[in-house]
């Protein structure tokens, strides 16, 4: 792409802020409660209204303060989930699943709001984190590239998801356009005031962009770095007990986004073993030593990094 081509797009009047999708990530919990004090606010800028939507996500892995009750709610957005039999028996976050399609879907549908941006924490060193299943939505393009300009200050990446809209799984799926907002280091069940107010400056740029666009503003083209996923990788483990024998190699801790090389130490194991990372091309890590991530057999993320060159942008 040029960077000087141009992309004409629909003005976005519905916008949700959803926080609390896990409940122990106390940042979107505690920014999503202090918005939710105005409730479904209508912001007037000249003659373009934006209609923000604030959604306690998940209320009840919320009010205990866990990731979630019975299952993860932002696994729960597939197709297949969204729109299979319903029984009794479902778990909480496959009815509340439901529910946040209906609410702000349904998904893939033209009644589906604008825009999501769904508040997450992680416990690795990734600074601010944009991820989206698409590497092409110049909306979330943009948006990226105004927060990167307005918070200058914070480390900022772009991930994409190469998952299809059908077998994409999280909430920030269901609207016409979406993302997560991700923000650490923060331990989970803790809220750091550091992370809360660069999550609520993070917001508040978003929604000014939101605006903006809307008015008429022009964007100018340029590039983003995309850091597509590409694997994850797993502790090594017991043959017998499947218990983890290892943990991050300290030169590796902490080191999200920085350029992991053949042979690098990886791992270190517990009874003192540098165990070095085999792959056939350097990647990127980053979700290094998540915590949320020991139950899913993940120790880190690796990924591509591209530049994205894009359009101009305005509304249509």
């Amino acid at each position: 792409m040029e960077v000087d081509e141009v992309m004409c797009l629909p003005r976005l009047p519905r916008v949700a802020v959803c926080g609390g999708t896990h409940g122990n990530e106390l940042s979107g919990v505690y920014l999503v409660r202090e918005m939710l004090k105005v409730e479904k606010k209508v912001v007037e800028e000249e003659e373009e209204p934006v209609l923000v939507m604030i959604v306690l996500s998940n209320p009840r892995a919320t009010q205990q303060c866990h990731r979630y009750v019975d299952t993860d709610l932002n696994r729960c957005f597939t197709h297949a989930t969204l729109n299979g039999p319903m029984s009794d028996t479902d778990p909480y976050e496959i009815v509340r699943s439901r529910e946040l399609n209906t609410l702000l879907g349904p998904k893939g549908s033209r009644q589906a709001v604008d825009l999501v941006c769904d508040l997450h924490n992680t416990t690795a060193n990734m600074g601010m984190c944009l991820i989206t299943y698409s590497d092409c939505d110049w909306i979330c393009l943009h948006i990226f590239r105004h927060l990167q300009k307005e918070i200058p200050d914070i480390p900022m990446r772009f991930i994409h998801f190469d998952v299809s809209n059908k077998e994409s799984y999280s909430l920030d799926s269901v609207g016409k356009h979406g993302f997560a907002m991700e923000i650490g280091p923060q331990p989970h069940g803790v809220v750091r005031s550091n992370i809360y107010t660069a999550m609520k400056g993070g917001v508040q740029h978003m929604l000014d962009w939101v605006r903006l666009f809307n008015s008429g503003t022009m964007f100018k083209g340029g590039f983003v770095d995309v850091f597509t996923m590409v694997k994850h990788i797993d502790y090594p483990r017991d043959s017998v007990t499947h218990n983890i024998t290892a943990a991050i190699h300290p030169h590796l801790q902490d080191r999200d986004f920085c350029l992991l090389h053949p042979e690098d130490p990886l791992f270190q194991t517990f009874s003192g073993e540098t165990l070095r990372y085999k792959g056939k091309e350097p990647l990127y890590p980053f979700f290094i030593n998540e915590c949320a991530y020991y139950e899913k057999g993940i120790a880190l993320s690796l990924a591509r990094k591209r530049r994205v060159m894009g359009f101009l942008v305005f509304k249509g």
